[in-house]
């Protein structure tokens, strides 16, 4: 009797399931072999940049991955102990309004941009022509923010989104074990 397969999860197993191409196919669009496809789809080969670069337009067309529950109640009969559980609820409050925090400066910093964009062509039209350090100045403010800023404020963002979908989840959890929370 053959091995089962074991379905791949990797990026480009993914694509090519969803856009239904074969492994040729997927090959000709990245500009690559058929072997190399399957090399990639079971872990054997990594994924080069520039055929990461050829790939990304249709990753990015593939639908979020819906997040996997894990929900499950305290065992009849088992002893349950909210402490540990009110004390990581404690640590997700405390690091999402550390991380909206931190994030706050970006954001601000994002606003005053889109501010200055929205008026940058009034702006210049209102100058005169040899105001060239105020052109500068305008041309400076509405620039967009530098990409590690752009990330940093996504990341702390997105930070503290999970940390507040946990506390949540904690949260009810504690609710329907009859713990208070603390809240």
């Amino acid at each position: 009797m053959g091995r089962r397969a074991i379905p791949s999860t990797t990026l480009a197993a993914a694509v090519r399931a969803y856009f239904g191409l074969t492994q040729q196919e997927l090959a000709q669009w990245l500009q690559t072999t058929a072997g190399f496809i399957s090399h990639l789809e079971a872990g054997r080969s990594a994924l080069p940049p520039a055929v990461f670069d050829r790939l990304l337009p249709l990753a990015r067309a593939l639908p979020p991955t819906p997040a996997t529950p894990v929900a499950a109640p305290t065992p009849a009969g088992q002893p349950f102990d909210p402490d540990p559980l009110l004390a990581r609820l404690d640590y997700c409050r405390h690091y999402a309004a550390k991380a909206r925090r931190a994030a706050r400066p970006y954001a601000q910093a994002a606003q005053a941009v889109a501010r200055w964009q929205a008026a940058e062509a009034e702006l210049l039209a209102a100058l005169p022509p040899d105001a060239a350090t105020a052109r500068a100045t305008v041309a400076h403010r509405a620039a967009p923010l530098p990409p590690a800023d752009v990330a940093a404020w996504h990341l702390l963002r997105l930070r503290a989104e999970a940390l507040d979908h946990e506390a949540a989840a904690l949260a009810a959890l504690l609710a329907a074990n009859g713990a208070a929370d603390g809240g």
